[in-house]
């Protein structure tokens, strides 16, 4: 057994959720969809609170009232010939239909299956959502998930910028971190957070940091033999529950599979949405998935090829843009190339009155303060050729100089989908910081 043996396993203690007790989960047999092939896993976590004492929640930073619902889903598919595995997360939020044999369906937040009919309707209903067949299912929490990073030496986490989150007590800087078990689980829950809070952000973090996991576990040999990666196997399962028809005999064989696998033979990725504040009344704000998209997605997975590469699920952009040009206000000393970028959808103010009389020589340059270097970077793509200058104090506009070069406004295409869920494989996950910036080790930088 190798690298990635416990990598089914592991996901599942790399979630948000409760502390689990003995009782057991059995997720029943849904229908088989349209002909999948190879294995299917279904992992998740449940947001409750049941069973943790006041002083654990202050502890874990997780007060509150836990919905007792799944807050992280991730569906792993193994392929048949065991050479690929593809990771896919879904959105808690996501507004499908429930497989609990109302009529006509009820409707509602993927998250609610669980509340409504435990584990056995939160397959089913993923199952109904995908059209895909689960073979296997596992759930862990909160506690277990804190108990099972310590008991493995610690996490990597990864960030070029200070992560702050009040609400799950995260605040880490610049920098590779070395962390325990409660500083982790505050950075995978962390959704307040970048300049694209949500759950996507989240998804692609908690992405990043189980490979890294995987990456040190394997550095530091617990991964390395037999004996080795069966004793980490039963440090992980300690905190994970498993239907009655997954047992330890089926993640070893699914994770002799994984652990032959390269790290480009893995890929991540999360469902792509349409619709990011869909309201609905009596259930609140919902990501509504992109049909063709996510329907290509299933359909790649059913026919047991690989996700990533597919221009069905992630189509190319001529110009991708990193951030919402929306959000990006720009003053621009030139009437033509303002309304350019206006049209381009950038909030755009003409500044061209106040133009100097002898344009400098040069292209455009674009002046901006510290730290908006991903806006900087979206508007520099709709002016090829400009000049970001950074500097410090700016203010929040982005100021463009037009110079005496001719000017060319390109279409930019801002796709969240792109930024924080476009199917990659685990190599482009691996963690790095910016060149120069510090990497500070710490066991715990919780606060």
């Amino acid at each position: 057994m190798r690298r990635l043996t416990v990598a089914l396993t592991l996901l599942a203690t790399l979630i948000p959720g409760s502390y689990l007790g003995s009782q057991a989960v059995s997720a029943g047999h849904g229908p088989a969809g349209g002909g999948s092939r190879g294995t299917n896993i279904l992992v998740v976590g449940v947001d409750s609170r049941t069973g943790i004492s006041a002083a654990e929640k202050r502890r874990l930073h997780v007060g509150g009232e836990g919905c007792n619902c799944t807050d992280v889903m991730m569906l792993v598919h193994l392929s048949a010939d065991e050479r690929r595995a593809s990771v896919v997360s879904i959105p808690r939020d996501s507004y499908v239909a429930y497989a609990d044999g109302t009529v006509p369906a009820r409707k509602g937040k993927i998250n609610g299956a669980y509340k409504i009919g435990g584990g056995p309707l939160a397959v089913a209903t993923v199952e109904k959502a995908t059209g895909l067949h689960i073979d296997h299912y596992l759930e862990t929490g909160f506690v277990g998930f804190e108990q099972t990073i310590n008991n493995l030496g610690g996490a990597t986490v990864c960030t070029d910028r200070p992560v702050k989150d009040e609400n799950s007590g995260l605040d880490i800087g610049p920098g590779r971190h070395h962390t325990d078990g409660n500083t982790t689980l505050r950075y995978v829950r962390a959704r307040h957070v970048d300049l694209r809070p949500g759950d996507l952000g989240r998804v692609r973090r908690q992405q990043r940091m189980v490979n890294d996991l995987l990456e040190r576990l394997t550095a530091d040999g617990a991964l390395s033999g037999p004996v080795s990666t069966a004793r980490t196997v039963r440090t992980l399962l300690k905190s994970v529950r498993t239907d009655e028809r997954t047992g330890l005999d089926d993640l070893v064989r699914i994770g002799w599979a994984l652990g032959r696998l390269r790290a480009e033979r893995t890929e991540f990725a999360t469902v792509p949405i349409r619709l990011f504040d869909h309201r609905v009344p009596g259930v609140g704000s919902t990501l509504v998935w992109d049909e063709a998209r996510s329907a290509a997605l299933w359909d790649a997975l059913g026919a047991d090829r690989p996700i990533t590469g597919d221009t069905r699920i992630q189509p190319v952009a001529e110009t991708p843009a990193l951030t919402n040009p929306a959000a990006i206000a720009v003053r621009v000393d030139d009437a033509a190339v303002a309304a350019a970028l206006r049209a381009n959808g950038f909030a755009v103010t003409d500044t061209s009155a106040s133009a100097p009389a002898v344009r400098p020589a040069g292209p455009p340059v674009i002046r901006y303060a510290v730290g908006r270097e991903d806006d900087a970077a979206t508007l520099a793509a709709a002016l090829p050729g400009s000049r970001p200058q950074p500097v410090p104090g700016h203010g929040s506009f982005f100021d463009v100089s037009v110079g005496a070069q001719p000017v060319t406004v390109k279409a930019v295409t801002y796709d969240r989908n792109i930024v924080d869920g476009a199917p990659v494989t685990a190599d482009s996950l691996r963690c790095a910081v910016t060149e120069g910036r510090p990497e500070p080790v710490a066991a715990s930088v919780g606060r």
